[in-house]
């Protein structure tokens, strides 16, 4: 087989309408994204009148989009919300009228390029009610998963209150794929962009810790669960926190006596590690059918040519297979052939 033919799907992109409404007006307070148009192909993201980041159309265009994966070999993007949209902080109902709106736009677009862009939508997980009416409703315009959050506020993945949106998606057999948001200690992170380079690998290790610990997965074994940024800290730090289950079990088995490593392979993660040594740890961790390749397309904190680490490694074309689209397939419940011709 040769390598140049293979499909690659990215399964961790970004996208934003280009278009939002003034939510902040809408509602009558304040803390929503807006965009600020200021020159060809670029916008301000705002929160009310501070500056939050720079983007280009690659962004919200998916003519863009598809111009850029002509030129790097991508396939298919699983597209999702940015994180900072969540919203999870705002009234649960004005939180699912935003997720309403980025949802049907999701949908617009895959219907519109059914061969080349697949959905995960956004909830309000605030109030897990209104989130599993909305997942429900994902489904029925063509979603194939959801994106949520490494924590929703003051709940880890563990909390109870959870429970129904966890039973739905397994009932739904809707993906689910966890990305950090709201960075842990990122009060002490003020310079350096330092909550994005130790804040979210540290939320993304506390979000799996939180589900394996919390028996999550024990509860819901048929959970299809893919975590970004390569499982975060946690595929490094899993010695530790495999030692620390050992010794204090009283610590850490108090909801879930099943040992950690039990998990291993139980749950996806993305390729984006940035680093040959780091991609073939976890290989060997979680196992060549958890590995999905995975970009953070288009910001530049991502893989610029996606699947560029994979394809340069010594696998046989079969394991590349399953890195660059196989495992992604089987984690949103897809065909290859959906996505041919």
């Amino acid at each position: 087989m040769s390598l140049t033919k293979l499909l690659k799907i990215d399964i961790h992109t970004h996208i934003i309408p280009e278009h939002l409404p003034r939510f902040s007006e809408k509602f009558g307070y304040g803390g929503f994204i807006h965009l600020e148009h200021h020159t060809h192909c670029r916008a301000k993201m705002m929160i009310d009148n501070q500056f939050f980041r720079e983007i280009e159309s690659n962004c919200w265009d998916p003519a863009q989009r598809l111009h850029d994966c002509q030129q790097t070999g991508v396939g298919v993007q699983v597209l999702s919300t940015i994180p900072v949209l969540f919203n999870y902080w705002a009234k649960p109902e004005d939180t699912l009228a935003v997720s309403e709106f980025l949802n049907d736009h999701l949908a617009g677009i895959i219907q519109t390029y059914p061969k080349r862009f697949i959905g995960l939508g956004t909830l309000p997980m605030q109030a897990p009610e209104l989130a599993v009416k909305e997942l429900e409703r994902c489904k029925k315009i063509g979603l194939a998963g959801v994106e949520i959050g490494s924590h929703i506020n003051e709940w880890n993945l563990n909390d109870e209150r959870l429970d129904v949106f966890y039973e739905a998606a397994q009932a739904l057999e809707m993906a689910i794929f966890v990305h950090p948001w709201d960075m842990v200690g990122k009060e002490k992170m003020q310079k350096y962009w330092l909550p994005w380079l130790v804040g979210m690998p540290a939320e993304t290790s506390l979000a799996i810790c939180s589900m394996i610990f919390g028996g999550i997965f024990e509860r819901y074994p048929r959970l299809r669960v893919a975590f970004a940024h390569g499982g975060g800290a946690f595929p490094a730090t899993f010695g530790r926190i495999a030692h620390g289950f050992d010794v204090r079990p009283d610590l850490v088995a108090v909801d879930n006596p099943i040992h950690p490593s039990e998990y291993l392979g139980k749950f996806y993660v993305d390729s984006l590690v940035h680093d040959p040594i780091m991609l073939d740890y976890i290989v060997q961790l979680l196992g060549t059918n958890r590995i999905a390749l995975g970009s953070d397309y288009p910001f530049p904190l991502g893989e610029a040519v996606p699947g560029k680490i994979i394809e340069s490694m010594p696998y046989s074309d079969e394991i590349k297979e399953r890195l660059l689209s196989g495992n992604a397939l089987e984690w949103l419940r897809l065909e290859k052939n959906l996505f041919l011709g």
